[in-house]
């Protein structure tokens, strides 16, 4: 399981957060997450927003951060 991110702002997803000062939106990642496979089992899912999100005044959004899976460790 992907660990929260430890610092303030507002959690978006799994592994992200963000934050907005005034005009900059800022999101957090923890790259050092191991991350959960992907139902095809060729990437580890490191980051999700889970979909499309409103983070105000009508804007949206959608993000995944992942890594492929090396094919000798892939699950058969």
């Amino acid at each position: 399981m992907a660990k929260k991110p430890t610092s303030g702002g507002t959690l978006l997803g799994t592994n992200v957060t963000y934050s907005i000062d005034r005009d900059k939106l800022t999101l957090e990642i923890d790259l050092s997450a191991k991350g959960n496979e992907s139902h095809s089992g060729k990437t580890n899912i490191i980051a999700s927003s889970g979909g499309n999100k409103n983070i105000g005044d009508g804007t949206f959004v959608g993000l995944n951060v992942y890594r492929y899976i090396d094919r000798k460790d892939r699950k058969k």
